[in-house]
């Protein structure tokens, strides 16, 4: 049936649960059809035991309801229960085919061809039906398991868009329990080298209580800051697009393919079709949710890397909860007992209390932003937001007091077992957010930058590169000789690509991170880091015809002038992707080979500046901007230096 995308839904849940379900949806839509004027058959009561636990948990089953004509009524009147109502105005045709698509997928999956090749077999029985009986807590089947209350009083509007928020925010609120099987912690805790980031741990807490003999940090705090720093480094890879499974070359997105019994053995409802058009061969990237599969794939995208962080967080004892924005991202918080409040910590960036980098840094437009831990729902989007009066504006996808009861309603049903003692700890733990979240943080310096995880066309088209990606940087960098320089009159700058970190050599090997922060001008250059291939460099961004990176060294300031420079770059290029590296001052521009080697010139001398500059260009097909790179190497090669500028001077 076009257009009925709620059926579709539906079609899309286990087997078990669409008979389970669709046989309800038949009956509330065949009481209609053989009594077309009994107006208690034309109405649903959203209290409904049977409608609140077997039917709004399945996906696409109220979708369906709407679809077939009902409408949501007694929303005004605060007195009234809501219920969904099929109106006199309704298209009884419109319900008949809704009801006949469901009624044939049925027919299919219980195997009765004679009733799908049947036009009669789809028709209303001549005998009207009994409703369906209510069911109690304890003949309420599977769903009874995972039931819970209604969602809101009845006073509160319920719509389509509330069904599908309470499954987003009852599916997370459940999926987090699987982080407290023992038999799952042991199995990642075998994954991490425990002791060994415990030991960094503690140093980096000494060196901190060094530093600042004040610190009130523990060595919780660190062991966070350096499983983070193992995870992203060492542990979980990014996944773009996979390579071919054959050539091991680039493959692109194509779609979705069928998932395998052993895909939803792991909860990977979803698979990716990687296609490579060389080989003509599908890399199936099967997008699993169950973090146990995780440890063994160590990849993925934010959801991947958020579910298996979590998992090992708890793995380790921490106080742990996954975060989920509305907006399509995915991270961790972590309770420092030291310093009494929740921490964002986002794996996929490596990154520690920023809470502020998504609306910031990213640019992102929030909206909701919860919390999930085994004991308590949480709404944090306060703690991510510097702009409360805007991000208030955006939640209308539910009614902030439906919201509010649904949180509270859940909160209820899991803390029910709890002790005295927890709950009171959870209370006081969510009194101390409230008021934190009252008066909107200022952005600190580390919450300004674009997103780094992921291809720049993934974070693009997400709105996630900050302002400086593909726009250059907001300050032109250019070296003036300091004044140990002055009297060494020797210039020394090289750039290491894996630690993205400049060292000015000359200058007490001052480090400066960062490659667009030693630039003096980038024109759609980013950073990439290949984890399939283990490999990093500069490229132009996707889709430009052309990028350019320069460094500017500026001697006139301190009344010196060029003697001679020299210059160490390395470029790699594939089929026709092209890379021009120049070396000029006011007057003078030389060209050079990006081959690696040193070379020196004397051609510039008497110059008071020095640019040496890169330009990207050509390429073939949709990864042409691939084919032309700057300091490719591998990740695990710390120390190769792969570009440097010296210039040596003498007094003007």
């Amino acid at each position: 049936m076009s257009g009925s995308q709620g059926v579709t839904a539906f079609c899309e849940n286990p087997t078990e649960v669409f008979l389970d379900v669709s046989k309800l949806l038949i009956t509330y839509a065949d009481n209609i059809l053989r009594n077309p004027n009994e107006d208690k058959y034309r109405s649903i009561r959203i209290g409904n035991p049977t409608f609140s636990t077997k039917l709004l948990p399945v996906k696409g089953a109220v979708e369906c309801l709407f679809e077939m004509g009902f409408e949501e009524v007694g929303v005004g009147d605060i007195q009234a229960e809501t219920h969904l109502v099929f109106p006199k105005s309704a298209s009884v045709e419109r319900l008949r085919q809704v009801r006949e698509t469901i009624a044939a997928e049925r027919d299919q999956r219980l195997g009765t061809s004679k009733a799908a090749s049947n036009p009669q077999s789809a028709r209303v029985p001549p005998n009207p039906a009994p409703p369906p009986p209510l069911p109690s807590s304890s003949s309420a089947g599977p769903a009874s398991a995972t039931a819970v209350p209604t969602p809101a009083p009845a006073s509160i509007p319920f719509t389509s868009s509330s069904v599908t928020f309470f499954r987003t925010v009852q599916s997370n609120f459940q999926h987090v329990m699987i982080y407290e099987s023992p038999e799952l912690q042991q199995k990642a805790l075998n994954c991490i080298p425990h002791e060994l980031l415990r030991s960094r741990a503690k140093e980096r807490l000494k060196q901190a209580k060094d530093a600042d003999p004040a610190c009130s940090l523990d060595e919780e705090d660190m062991l966070v800051l350096d499983l983070l720093q193992w995870f992203k480094g060492d542990f979980f890879s990014w996944v773009d697009n996979l390579p071919c499974s054959r050539c091991r070359g680039t493959t692109q997105p194509s779609g979705s393919l069928t998932p395998s019994s052993d895909d939803l053995r792991w909860d990977a409802g979803r698979v990716e079709n990687h296609y490579c058009h060389t080989c003509q061969l599908s890399t199936r990237f099967p997008r699993y949710n169950n973090p146990e599969k995780l440890l063994e794939t160590r990849r993925g995208r934010c959801g991947e890397w958020a579910n298996c962080f979590t998992l090992l967080c708890r793995a380790l004892g921490l106080d742990a909860r996954y975060i989920w924005d509305s907006t399509d991202h995915v991270w961790t918080e972590v309770y420092s007992h030291s310093q009494h409040r929740w921490l964002h910590c986002d794996p996929c960036e490596n990154t520690c209390d920023k809470p502020l980098l998504y609306e910031v840094g990213w640019g992102k437009k929030l909206s909701y932003i919860l919390a999930f831990s085994k004991d308590q729902v949480v709404d944090v989007t306060w703690r991510y937001s510097c702009k409360h009066p805007e991000v208030l504006s955006r939640r209308t996808q539910v009614q902030e007091t439906w919201l509010l009861h649904t949180i509270n309603t859940l909160n209820a049903t899991r803390q029910q077992s709890l002790g005295e003692e927890r709950k009171k700890q959870l209370l006081q733990r969510l009194l101390v957010e409230l008021v934190e979240f009252i008066s909107p943080k200022t952005p600190a310096s580390g919450e300004l930058g674009g997103r780094v995880s992921g291809s720049l066309a993934w974070r693009a088209a997400r709105g996630e590169t900050g302002m400086s990606d593909s726009k250059g940087n907001a300050q032109e960098c250019v070296f003036i000789p300091s004044e140990s320089e002055k009297q060494n009159k020797f210039f020394h700058i090289c750039y290491n690509m894996t630690k993205d970190c400049y060292f000015r050599v000359s200058n007490g090997q001052e480090t400066i991170p960062g490659w667009q922060k030693g630039a003096w001008r980038t024109e759609n250059m980013f950073r990439k880091e290949e984890h399939d291939w283990q490999m990093v460099y500069l490229a132009r961004t996707e889709g430009s015809p052309l990028g350019k990176i320069s460094w500017k060294f500026n001697c006139a300031p301190v009344g010196m002038k060029i003697k001679s420079t020299s210059v160490r770059a390395f470029s790699q290029t594939f089929h026709s992707g092209s890379v021009r590296w120049s070396l000029r001052s006011a007057e003078t521009t030389i060209e050079f080979p990006g081959d690696g080697e040193l070379h020196s010139s004397s051609s510039l001398s008497g110059g008071k500046e020095l640019i040496v500059e890169a330009e990207l260009t050509g390429g073939e097909g949709e990864v042409s901007w691939q084919h032309a790179q700057l300091f490719r190497q591998s990740l695990k090669d710390t120390e190769k230096v792969l570009f440097e500028m010296l210039v040596e001077m003498e007094e003007s």
